[in-house]
């Protein structure tokens, strides 16, 4: 797939009118979670920073570099055709930074990239050792404008503003995601995690302008797409829940080995069959066993 057409095809599907639900996008850290995802139903895939990060072994603090996420970008296209975003964090914090995440990651197949007004270095909006701080309104559309100069429409880029995170407020997280839109954003995200969902409902209420809302609803689990649908969020990005089934899996399997010295399959901890893993990198391996 051409780079220009999978931006394409994303743009379309995500300005598409009246839809009869949000697009949905699942967190892939690598190829098996990509090929459940497809599998599942889900229409997009999502780069986190946090899980790349994480499976890396480092913070989720402005440590990776454009390669990490490329690479990975290039697992999921072995396995899927499914539109990849990436979290790019800041892109660095600089204007160079910026246009070299965005070519580099348009070659690597990106559909696009999700671009957030954190200061550098960022912290993850989650954290509570660190909090999170805005950058320069003017630095962050000039990122967006040297983007938009550097891939022209071979990526979507979504603007991601944390004032809600900073408690900067709800006046604040508008100005700021127009200004992002008038250089060339062309999606929307307000980042909330207020676990009553209420925040993120009336961000949908208050929104005014045509360009498409993402929601990342990771502390309010409770809404479901259907409902973020209805209150007006075109894309659901559900960023980081396989790693954290995944690690959830992974514990249990290894407790049930340290209480009976066995991996055995069991309700408490399913094993998926080796056979599954064979088929993620050869479709075709079950006949060679």
């Amino acid at each position: 797939m051409h780079i220009a057409n999978a931006a394409t095809g994303f743009r379309q599907s995500l300005a598409a009118p009246t839809p009869t639900r949000p697009l949905l996008a699942a967190g892939a850290v690598n190829a098996m979670a990509a090929r459940l995802a497809a599998e599942e139903g889900f229409d997009a895939l999502w780069v986190s920073g946090l899980e790349v990060s994480a499976a890396l072994g480092l913070p989720d603090a402005n440590v990776l570099g454009v390669r990490d996420l490329a690479d990975v970008v290039g697992a999921l296209g072995r396995v899927t055709e499914r539109p990849v975003i990436v979290d790019v964090d800041n892109a660095g914090g600089a204007l160079g930074t910026a246009a070299r995440f965005a070519t580099d990651l348009a070659r690597a197949g990106a559909a696009a990239i999700c671009l957030e007004d954190s200061s550098y270095p960022k912290c993850n909006s989650f954290a509570t050792h660190s909090s999170q701080q805005l950058a320069d309104v003017d630095l962050v559309t000039r990122q967006i404008e040297r983007i938009r100069k550097a891939v022209g429409d071979d990526l979507v880029v979504i603007a991601r503003t944390e004032s809600l995170i900073t408690g900067s407020g709800m006046a604040e997280a508008l100005a700021r995601s127009t200004r992002y839109t008038e250089a060339g954003a062309e999606a929307v995200l307000i980042h909330s995690k207020d676990p009553t969902g209420s925040e993120a409902l009336r961000v949908a209420r208050q929104w005014r302008r045509a360009i498409p809302l993402v929601t990342v609803p990771t502390a309010f689990p409770q809404l479901t797409a259907d409902e973020l649908g209805r209150a007006g969020f075109r894309l659901c990005i559900y960023a980081n829940q396989f790693s954290r089934a995944a690690l959830a899996g992974m514990r249990a399997a290894a407790r049930q080995f340290t209480r009976e010295g066995t991996f055995r399959t069991s309700t408490d901890a399913p094993l998926a069959a080796v056979g599954e893993l064979l088929r993620i990198g050869e479709p075709d391996a079950l006949s060679c066993i």
